[in-house]
């Protein structure tokens, strides 16, 4: 039986910024979007913009959240990104127009293709349609698209695409009930 061997490990992320840009974010991160004590949200949403992200009007960033490269970002309008959320953004993350995205949730683009012995690392985007919300906890896998006004229950796991206008519960995620908005 063949086993991971991590010696011959491989990555194909393309990081998309200089390593000076990268040490820059890495502090800024820490002490101003993963600082609990930074409840300013506007300033976080120029420090996004300085450092390449896409970002609209009336977009709350809450404090304790964790991005990790602020150039593979795009937020639409008036989104809400709560408290320890965890944009772990190997690959873009496009999140639209009024999206929620809850208490410590996480939006997932890398893992590892455990297939192979080298236990090459992947890395697929994330797209977030318009009126989405991700509740508390809960986890988007790269690759996933939640379409229009899905959501993704507390605790749940999004590991394929959401339709639209569905609500998803569970590890795996799975439809439960339409969404009606009146």
């Amino acid at each position: 039986m063949k086993q991971v061997n991590n010696a011959t490990y491989k990555t194909t992320i393309s990081i998309g910024a200089s390593k000076p840009k990268q040490i820059i974010w890495y502090f800024v991160n820490i002490f101003f979007f993963k600082n609990s004590l930074n409840v300013f949200s506007g300033s976080k949403v120029f420090l996004l913009k300085l450092f390449g992200a896409k970002i609209g009007m009336g977009v709350i960033i809450k404090p304790s959240v964790n991005i990790k490269f602020p150039w593979k970002l795009q937020v639409g309008e008036y989104t809400w990104i709560g408290e320890e959320v965890w944009i772990d953004n190997l690959s873009d993350v496009v999140i639209g127009n009024n999206v929620n995205l809850s208490q410590g949730c996480m939006l997932l683009t890398g893992s590892h293709d455990h297939t192979k012995q080298t236990f090459d690392f992947i890395s697929f985007p994330i797209v977030l349609e318009d009126g989405v919300w991700i509740g508390a906890k809960a986890v988007v896998f790269g690759g996933v698209t939640c379409k229009s006004h899905s959501i993704l229950g507390i605790s749940s796991v999004a590991e394929k695409n959401l339709d639209p206008y569905i609500i998803y519960k569970g590890n795996p995620a799975i439809a439960v009930i339409e969404r009606i908005i009146y």
